[in-house]
């Protein structure tokens, strides 16, 4: 029996479900094919296209909603489930295992976890940027790059919201509450000038490999995930 399944075009995506796939087929003599599509690909397909196609998928979490509401996808919280999930909820890293909750069943399993952080090179500044302000000086320095290439300029608004005391709601018709969306608005906006055009062309990989380049000038991205490969050698 051979299962057809779908990841993201990374290491990070790929090398970790290909071993597993290979102790699976040990195992139970199932094999799985993994197939790969770009980050961006990744953020943005369609799942209820995926689904017809494959037979296993890993998805982003803010396809939640999005396959809840199209039934495209099984739930995976069968009743003699419930004590292996129990296991893998409780060695999970923060909220990674309930942010795939919705509406009381689980729609997927944490098997990567992400958040947005700050990146800086060593060798160009002294220290991260500690405050927002310090954000807009390093810029106006031409220092500061930041992927906003849709979703990853709503994720840049979700995170300043959050750290202002006001996370995006998830229970409820408001989205934003209305004085902390402006105010992180106004944030967006005031670094906006003084960063490439380019960026709204860039996810985060992009920015992290023009951050790489031993010329590059890319100083510090206050707003960009914590792809682990990045910070080694």
């Amino acid at each position: 029996m051979v299962l057809n399944g779908m990841t993201w075009d990374h290491p990070r995506g790929y090398n970790p479900l290909v071993a597993c796939s290979a102790r699976w087929r040990e195992l139970t003599g199932v094999e799985i094919q993994w197939e790969r599509r770009s980050l961006q690909d990744f953020e943005s397909y369609p799942v209820a296209q995926l689904a017809r196609q494959f037979d296993l998928i890993v998805i982003d979490h803010p396809h939640v909603g999005q396959v809840t509401a199209e039934e495209c996808l099984l739930a995976l919280d069968s009743e003699d489930r419930k004590l292996e999930l129990a296991g893998i909820a409780g060695g999970s890293v923060g909220p990674s295992f309930s942010s795939y909750t919705w509406q009381g069943r689980q729609w997927a399993l944490p098997i990567d976890a992400a958040a947005q952080v700050q990146a800086w090179r060593p060798d160009l500044l002294p220290s991260f940027a500690s405050r927002w302000e310090h954000v807009i000086e390093l810029a106006r320095s031409g220092l500061v790059q930041c992927p906003m290439l849709p979703p990853h300029s709503l994720m840049c608004l979700y995170t300043l919201t959050a750290n202002a005391g006001e996370p995006r709601g998830t229970e409820t018709k408001k989205l934003i509450a209305s004085d902390g969306g402006a105010h992180a608005y106004h944030q967006l906006a005031e670094l906006i000038p003084y960063i490439s055009d380019q960026c709204f062309q860039m996810d985060p990989i992009a920015i992290f490999e023009a951050m790489a380049e031993p010329r590059g000038g890319i100083g510090c991205v206050p707003f960009i995930y914590g792809h682990v490969s990045y910070a080694m050698e």
